[in-house]
C-alpha cells in the first residue's frame, strides 16, 4: 500500500538525488564501515530471529502445558463426578421415609401446641373450679355444723320446757 503525499517538486528532486546517491555509494566498493554496519544489521537480525524463535518455541511448550493440564483437569472432573454418583447411591435408602416422618412428627406437633394451650387453660378453670367447689364445701360443713348446733340447742331447749311443764302439770294433781 502505497502513502501519497503532498510534497512540492523541490522537495521531491531533492529526495530522489539522495536516494540516487545512496544506491550509488552502495554500488561502488563498499567501505570497511558499511561491511561492518552490514555485519551489525546482519548479527542483530540473526539475533532477532533467534530469540523470536526461542519465543515461538518457548510458547508452543507452554501451549502443550496448557493442554496437558486442561486434559488432566477433564480427567480429574470426570473422575469426581463418578465419586459423587457413587456417594449419592450410598445415601441412606430410607432418608425419603425418615423426612417424610420428620415432616408428620411437625405438623403432629403443630396440633399438639394448641391442644396443650387449651389443656393448660382447662387446668387452670379446673383448679379455679375446685377451689370453689372446695371453699362452698368447705362453708357448707361450717353451716351444717352451726345447723347442728342449733338444733342440738333447740331440742335441749324444748326438752327443758317439757321438763317444766311436765313438772308444772305433776304439780297440778
Amino acid at each position: 500500500m502505497q502513502m501519497q503525499t503532498h510534497t512540492s517538486a523541490p522537495e521531491q528532486q531533492h529526495i530522489l538525488r539522495a536516494r540516487n546517491s545512496v544506491r550509488s555509494s552502495h554500488r561502488d566498493s563498499p567501505s570497511e564501515e558499511e561491511r561492518a554496519d552490514e555485519e551489525a544489521s546482519r548479527t542483530a537480525l540473526s539475533s532477532f530471529r533467534m530469540k523470536e524463535e526461542q519465543i515461538e518455541r518457548k510458547k508452543i511448550e507452554v501451549r502443550e502445558k496448557v493442554f496437558a493440564q486442561l486434559g488432566r483437569v477433564e480427567e480429574e472432573s470426570k473422575r469426581l463426578a463418578v465419586i459423587r454418583k457413587e456417594l449419592e447411591a450410598m445415601a441412606d435408602p430410607t432418608s425419603k421415609q425418615v423426612s417424610d416422618l420428620r415432616k408428620k412428627i411437625d405438623a403432629v406437633n403443630s396440633e399438639l401446641k394448641p391442644l396443650g394451650q387449651n389443656c393448660l387453660k382447662k387446668e387452670k378453670e379446673y383448679r379455679e373450679a375446685l377451689e370453689a367447689f372446695d371453699g362452698k364445701n368447705r362453708e357448707k360443713a361450717q353451716l351444717v355444723n352451726k345447723l347442728m348446733e342449733l338444733v342440738s340447742e333447740s331440742e335441749w331447749q324444748r326438752m327443758r320446757k317439757l321438763e317444766q311443764l311436765s313438772k308444772t302439770i305433776d304439780s297440778l294433781r
